[in-house]
C-alpha cells in the first residue's frame, strides 16, 4: 500500500500500537494455559491477572472485570445474562447491541441524537420488573454523547442496571461516567491500539450476572488470551490526546461548513474523535470511491456491521431522511493523526464536493 495515503477511519479499527505488539509477542512466548496448575501456567496466570488489572485501573474501575473476545462479546454477555425483567436500547445503539437485545424496545432520541429522557422514564412506568438499559457512551458514526448520568439515575432509581458501551471512548475520558453510574461496561482492545479479538466487560457486581462458562470465574467459557490482553493493557497505557483530538475535529467542522458542507449534530456534545459530513448530492458511496482514489480512508458509519453501505438507522432515528442520510460519511481521529492531515481531508472534500456542482451544472 502506497506510504502517502492518510486514514481516517479510526473508529472502524486503528493500528496496532508498537508498545501492543510488543506485548503480544511477549505473550505468545509464554504459551502456557493461564488455567493450568504447574508452574508455567502459575507464571501465565500472574501474567493474565497483571493485564486484567492494569486494562480495570485504564478506565478507573474498581470492581470485576471479565475478559472477552471483543465488545460484541461483552455486549451480548450482558445482554444475555443480566438478571432482569426487561431490556431497553435507545434506537441508535450498534447493530451488536440491537442483534443482543432480543428485540428489546428502542428508546426514543432528539434530533440531537440524545436519548429522551422522557420516553426512558414512560418505558420505566410501565416496565414489569428490573430493567437493563443500554447506552452506546459515544455513537459510532456520529461522535454524539449521551447523557449516561441522569439516564441511570432514572434506572437506578427504578431499581435497575445499566450498561455502557464504551467501545468508541478513550481510556480515561470522564471516568466518572462509568465509574460512579454504570453496571456493566463493555470495552474494545482493536479500537485503542490494542489487537483484535479482544475486550472486555467490566462489572461492577458479578451477583447481576447468571454464570455460564468453566472460566473467568465462571462467567466465561474458553482458554484465556494471554497474549491479546497483555496487549490491550499496554495500548491503554498508551495515552490519547483528547484535547488535541477535540481541536482538530473542531478545525473539520469548521472547514467543511465553509466549504458547503453539514456537521452531524453539530452543537451536541460529541467524541473528540468521530464525525460526521454530509456533501449535498453526492451520494456516501460515491464519495467513499472518491476519497479512496485520492488515498484518503473514510467510511460510511453504517457501513460498521457489513461492509455495505446501507440507510443508517442513526441518522433515521435523528429524524433525517432517507436520501439525506445516504449523503453523510464519517471521519475518526486516532493518536498519530495530524492538523495536515485535517487540512488534507478537508482540501480533498472541497475538491470532490467541486467537481460535483461543476458536472451538475
Amino acid at each position: 500500500m502506497a506510504t502517502d495515503r492518510l486514514y481516517l477511519d479510526h473508529a472502524a479499527t486503528t493500528p496496532l500500537l508498537t508498545e501492543s505488539r510488543e506485548s503480544v509477542a511477549q505473550g505468545l512466548a509464554a504459551w502456557a494455559n493461564p488455567s493450568s496448575p504447574y508452574t508455567e501456567g502459575r507464571a501465565a496466570r500472574s501474567a493474565l491477572e497483571d493485564a486484567r488489572r492494569r486494562i480495570a485501573a485504564a478506565y478507573g474501575w474498581s470492581h470485576e472485570t471479565i475478559l472477552t473476545s471483543g465488545a460484541s462479546e461483552a455486549v451480548a454477555l450482558a445482554q444475555g445474562r443480566a438478571k432482569v425483567a426487561t431490556r431497553l436500547i435507545s434506537a441508535i445503539e450498534h447493530p451488536a447491541v440491537r442483534r443482543a437485545s432480543g428485540g428489546a424496545p428502542q428508546l426514543a432520541v432528539g434530533a440531537d441524537g440524545r436519548l429522551v429522557l422522557a420516553a426512558l422514564e414512560a418505558e420505566l412506568a410501565q416496565a414489569e420488573g428490573p430493567v437493563l438499559l443500554t447506552l452506546q457512551w459515544a455513537n459510532n458514526e456520529t461522535g454524539v454523547l449521551q447523557p449516561v448520568a441522569e439516564a441511570a439515575a432514572l434506572v437506578h432509581a427504578a431499581g435497575g442496571l445499566v450498561m455502557v458501551d464504551a467501545a468508541q471512548m478513550p481510556a480515561g475520558w470522564d471516568e466518572g461516567v462509568i465509574a460512579d453510574h454504570a453496571d456493566f461496561v463493555a470495552v474494545s482492545a482493536h479500537k485503542r491500539g490494542g489487537p483484535p479479538g479482544m475486550g472486555a466487560l467490566l462489572v461492577r457486581d458479578l451477583a447481576t450476572l447468571t454464570p455460564g462458562g468453566g472460566q473467568e470465574k465462571g462467567y466465561r467459557g474458553g482458554t484465556e488470551n494471554l497474549p491479546g490482553a497483555l496487549g490491550f493493557a499496554a495500548a491503554l497505557e498508551v495515552a490519547e490526546d483528547r484535547a488535541a483530538m477535540a481541536a482538530l475535529r473542531t478545525r473539520l467542522d469548521s472547514a467543511i461548513e465553509a466549504a458547503g458542507g453539514e456537521t452531524v449534530a453539530r452543537d451536541a456534545p460529541r467524541s473528540p474523535a468521530i464525525a460526521g459530513y454530509r456533501m449535498s448530492g453526492v451520494a456516501a458511496a460515491v464519495q467513499l470511491v472518491r476519497f479512496d482514489m485520492a488515498g484518503i480512508a473514510i467510511s460510511s458509519g453504517s457501513a460498521c456491521s457489513s461492509g455495505s453501505v446501507k440507510p443508517s438507522h442513526v441518522l433515521s432515528a435523528m429524524g433525517w431522511d432517507e436520501a439525506a442520510a445516504r449523503e453523510v460519511i464519517r471521519v475518526s481521529f486516532g493518536r498519530g493523526t495530524t492538523a495536515a492531515d485535517v487540512d488534507r481531508f478537508a482540501q480533498a472534500w472541497s475538491a470532490i464536493a467541486r467537481d460535483v456542482r461543476d458536472r451538475a451544472a
